[in-house]
């Protein structure tokens, strides 16, 4: 996957619906299997620590993430463009947002689509999601760079807090606040994957480390894209590697109790994610 997708995540959207979240009992859609095994082959495929994740939930729950999980990697891959012999990305996602229309109109042909179909019809998941998801992955067209900190938490709202506010619709969860920490901890994610790629995006002439913090450190464009690791780009990389441990702390403190339970496989991802800031920081 180019660019990263986080797994689970940052500002709060109202959209999302009631204060009571619970996911219902019976399997979506049961009958659409081939549309089901699509969904769960681009899962495996991945060998993502989020679809080990879901594995502690119930049958039903896992299968409408694996929904969400195969439409979030197949909308990353459509600007990857590493893909040989493949239309424009600006022209790919275009064609890919007309099939997401089809989709909330039940009339998608896409496998995936038409599974995904049926996850948000049955968990009420909001469309906005999917839309914003978009958004965010329009953003990776080019050579993106990123002016301040409040850009990049656009970026990482986009395409890291609506997957995380998606799955929590299907995790089932009672207390609003659940969706502040859904969003922060999609932040926390999502900049631990930026810290991590920092070196490969850079051969891609990308950076996403927010350009004020490269100024406030004396740190240049150079330095980055050049893969020097110099006092100022250290310095840089400890800043934003603080950042994203604030944003851990954040997304502990924002959930609420009696939905910790339903937030396990997230608590997971947490424990994963956490572990990896940690062991880029030690390297560094």
């Amino acid at each position: 996957m180019r660019r990263r997708r986080a797994d689970i995540g940052p500002s709060v959207s109202g959209a999302g619906g009631g204060c009571v979240r619970t996911p219902g009992r019976s399997t979506v859609a049961e009958t659409a299997q081939p549309a089901a095994e699509a969904c769960r082959a681009v899962t495996k495929a991945s060998r993502s620590n989020f679809a080990y994740a879901f594995l502690v939930l119930p049958r039903a729950q896992r299968d409408a993430l694996y929904a969400i999980y195969a439409f979030c990697r197949l909308t990353d891959d459509l600007v990857d463009e590493a893909v040989p012999n493949a239309e424009a990305p600006a022209v790919r996602l275009a064609a890919w947002r007309a099939e997401l229309d089809a989709c909330i109109r039940g009339e998608a042909r896409h496998p995936v689509l038409r599974r995904l179909g049926d996850v948000i019809q049955h968990f009420r998941i909001p469309r906005a999601y999917f839309e914003e998801l978009l958004n965010g992955v329009e953003m990776d067209l080019g050579t993106p760079r990123y002016a301040s900190f409040a850009e990049l938490e656009t970026y990482c709202y986009r395409v890291a807090g609506v997957v995380g506010l998606m799955c929590i619709e299907v995790f089932g969860y009672r207390r609003p606040e659940t969706r502040v920490y859904a969003e922060r901890l999609g932040t926390a994610f999502q900049l631990t994957n930026i810290l991590r790629d920092v070196g490969v995006d850079a051969q891609r002439g990308r950076i996403y480390l927010p350009l004020e913090d490269l100024t406030r450190f004396g740190c240049t464009e150079d330095e980055i894209l050049g893969c020097r690791l110099t006092p100022a780009v250290r310095e840089v990389l400890r800043f934003e590697a603080a950042r994203a441990r604030d944003c851990y702390t954040a997304a502990q403190a924002a959930l609420p109790a009696e939905d910790r339970r339903p937030m396990l496989p997230a608590e997971i991802m947490r424990t994963i994610y956490r572990r990896l800031l940690e062991r880029i920081e030690t390297a560094e």
